[in-house]
């Protein structure tokens, strides 16, 4: 799958990281890969550093695969790159916290687990086979809505960066 670099815009992202879990891949897969292009990530790459996040990483039911993807997007965005860069190292942290604050504000959790649960799902662990994608599937899980929200999350913080960064032109 290729995701060209391009100048989509905050809803289009939003709306592609929906199609993405539509299309059969996960939910962090589908949220990383909407905003990856910004960071110079091709599609494949993408998906592939974001594919075991899956089903609450690995469908272990932990913390959800679209939250997985703020923490990657979060770590592209202020990830430090030196092991001694501690203030670097905060500030990925602190956009990490208020990234996942956000969604869990939203939603009430950013436990795979409990997310399903919330929505009368049974949160299965015992098995890292992914269930069949279905009409069922996408009728009762509350994963594509997750996914909006984390991506919006993320298309709002980005929003509130380039407004920000425009204040400081002035």
């Amino acid at each position: 799958m290729m995701i060209a670099k391009c100048e989509m815009s905050d809803d289009d992202r939003v709306q592609r990281a929906v199609e993405l879990f539509m299309e059969g891949y996960g939910c962090c897969q589908s949220v990383f890969c909407a905003f990856a292009d910004l960071y110079g990530l091709d599609g494949d790459m993408a998906l592939r550093l974001s594919a075991g996040f899956g089903g609450g990483v690995g469908r272990m039911r932990m913390m959800c695969g679209a939250c997985s993807a703020l923490v990657l997007l979060a770590g592209l965005e202020r990830g430090q790159t030196r092991g001694e860069d501690r203030e670097g190292k905060a500030a990925c942290y602190q956009l990490t916290r208020e990234l996942l604050e956000a969604f869990r504000q939203q939603n009430g959790s950013i436990i795979c687990a409990e997310l399903l649960q919330m929505n009368g799902v049974k949160a299965e662990t015992d098995t890292s086979k992914p269930a069949e994608r279905n009409a069922e599937y996408y009728r009762v899980r509350p994963c594509a809505r997750k996914v909006e929200s984390a991506a919006r999350v993320f298309a709002e913080y980005m929003a509130g960066r380039r407004a920000s960064e425009g204040e400081g032109k002035a």
